[in-house]
């Protein structure tokens, strides 16, 4: 498994504690940023992070920002993208699970580094059951290939 990693400067202390968990778990990751405290732009990170995702080359990506949500709004912008908002983990659970999701985003400001590694843990270790789900994502598919 390939897991490209990024955030915005809301998000910059919790991905330094996902790479750590993502090393403990030895899984491959790139990590593309951002490294500054200034303020800047999550969509300059999220979306790039989504394509390559998206395009192959990474197998999931870990978005995060001060809530989330912004990563999680760009990243479903693009095409193949399943990107889940994830603040517990029963929904970082089920959201692997039945919703094969490929990007987890989180949120610095809402959750702390404890719960944040766990959510990552549990979401990198848990496949896609397929089955009834899968006709679920087929159609998300063929409605994006509209």
């Amino acid at each position: 498994m390939k897991v490209i990693l990024a955030s915005d400067h809301g998000g910059v202390n919790l991905r330094q504690e996902v790479a750590d968990v993502l090393t403990e778990l030895q899984i491959d990751f790139e990590d593309i940023g951002c490294d500054c405290e200034g303020s800047v732009d999550y969509p300059d990170y999220g979306i790039p992070a989504a394509e390559r995702v998206a395009h192959g080359e990474f197998d999931k990506a870990i978005l995060i920002c001060g809530t989330g949500i912004g990563m999680s709004i760009s990243a479903n912008k693009v095409k193949g993208v399943r990107a889940a908002l994830v603040h517990d983990l029963f929904t970082a659970k089920v959201t692997r699970e039945h919703n094969d999701s490929n990007v987890l985003c989180m949120g610095e400001r809402v959750i702390g580094p404890g719960l944040a590694k766990e959510i990552a843990k549990t979401w990198v270790s848990t496949e896609f059951e397929g089955g009834r789900h899968q006709n679920r994502i087929t159609k998300i598919a063929e409605y994006e290939n509209k």
